[in-house]
């Protein structure tokens, strides 16, 4: 069995195929489960469908009616979500973006709840989809991508993970071909900085220069966008409340430390302490920007990219287990690069794991206090340091790996 785990022959196409199929057929049923059992916008546990869609399309309500720094307000926020859920008992999910997010926010609270939600999950999970496509072009590829479980977590909870894997995605395949669409897209995720951490890093390394100017101006525009529309009390606000989202989301854990997949939550889920908690964050963080670093300007596009991917996920104290979209695509640029140069030792079977992690993340964790989502992306970065260490003609591939 280790020799099988070890030359990753275990992972034939028709066992890939199978179960991501069977994953994806268990995706349907879920969702369909969820809709069957729910009574107006909850479900049968009196949660909002979408869950985290909720703070969204609420916010966006609260921004079309005027009121848009007070979706900042927790106490406002959450009287809104009651309202718009018909229920004083439904939980608050807060609302902790930038402001350039309220944008869609806005646009999408012009839909009914339910549309919305379906409009939102629809369209961000094309995005995703099709950068999958195009790092792995084969029809299997697209099986494996609908399937892989990250995609269950994420519809579940309605969130962003597929917005954000799509701009650093997309703007990771297109940095070298059209660098300035490719700034463009890193740009936007000013609605998430945290997991853009590493693209200044990247585009200074590499001397992308048409990339920092796209992104400098998508960005800028979104930043001017809010100005324009609602003006400076809503950037106020938000800057207002990041000590209490600091103090309660990130320190406090409120949301749950087997939820959280980060280095700084793998301490505290062990007990130790703030201190430790921010010196642990800090070392993975720079460890995965120096990574990025090297790879920007010594390795393969696919292995740059992958890191990035990755670093994403390291350099944040604050990433939950659908988030892990973006580091499926990190997997992906590893995958392409070893059908196309040959796997090494125990890659096949590393990657497999990454691919299933996010179902089993939180359970492991919340059970016996295991961090596996915060492992998943440290495999990926060690993945794509190890092969832009080894020698040229040293990848193989006992039998290789076919996605078609």
């Amino acid at each position: 069995m280790i020799r099988q785990l070890g030359s990753g022959d275990w992972l034939t196409a028709d066992r890939i195929r199978a179960v991501a199929a069977v994953s994806l057929a268990l995706t349907g049923l879920s969702l369909l489960y969820l809709l069957a059992t729910a009574h107006g916008t909850l479900d049968a546990w009196g949660r909002p469908l979408g869950t985290d869609f909720s703070n969204v399309w609420t916010a966006g309500q609260m921004a079309l009616d005027g009121r848009a720094p007070a979706a900042w307000d927790w106490t406002a926020h959450h009287q809104v979500q009651q309202a718009a859920h018909g229920d004083p008992a439904v939980p608050f999910y807060g609302w902790h973006y930038p402001p350039p997010f309220l944008l869609l926010a806005a646009l999408l609270a012009t839909l009914p709840y339910l549309a919305a939600l379906f409009v939102w999950q629809a369209a961000s999970l094309w995005g995703a989809v099709k950068v999958y496509r195009a790092i792995l072009p084969s029809k299997g590829a697209l099986l494996t991508a609908l399937g892989a479980p990250v995609v269950l977590v994420c519809l579940t909870h309605g969130h962003n993970g597929f917005l954000t894997a799509a701009l650093l995605g997309g703007g990771l395949l297109l940095l070298d071909r059209r660098p300035l669409l490719a700034g463009l897209l890193f740009g936007c995720l000013v609605y998430k900085p945290q997991f853009a951490l590493a693209v200044p890093l990247l585009l200074l390394a590499g001397g992308h220069v048409r990339a920092i100017v796209g992104a400098c101006l998508s960005a800028a525009l979104l930043v001017g966008a809010t100005l324009a529309i609602w003006g400076w009390p809503v950037w106020q606000a938000f800057l207002e409340s990041l000590p209490l989202t600091r103090q309660i989301v990130i320190e406090q854990g409120e949301t749950g430390w087997h939820k959280i997949q980060s280095a700084f939550a793998m301490v505290r889920m062990w007990g130790g302490s703030l201190p430790i908690a921010y010196a642990v964050q800090g070392a993975a963080t720079v460890a995965a920007m120096g990574a990025v670093l090297w790879l920007a300007r010594a390795a393969r596009p696919n292995l740059r990219n992958a890191a990035v991917c990755a670093a994403a996920m390291l350099s944040t104290p604050y990433v939950l287990d659908y988030d892990l979209v973006v580091l499926g695509l990190g997997a992906a640029f590893l995958v392409a690069d070893g059908l196309e140069r040959g796997f090494l030792p125990w890659e096949k079977s590393l990657l497999a794991l990454v691919w299933i992690s996010p179902l089993l993340s939180r359970s492991l964790a919340e059970l016996a206090l295991v961090p596996l989502g915060q492992a998943a992306s440290v495999i990926v970065l060690a993945l794509a340091v190890r092969r832009g260490l080894a020698p040229a003609g040293r990848t193989r591939a006992a039998r290789p790996l076919s996605l078609r």
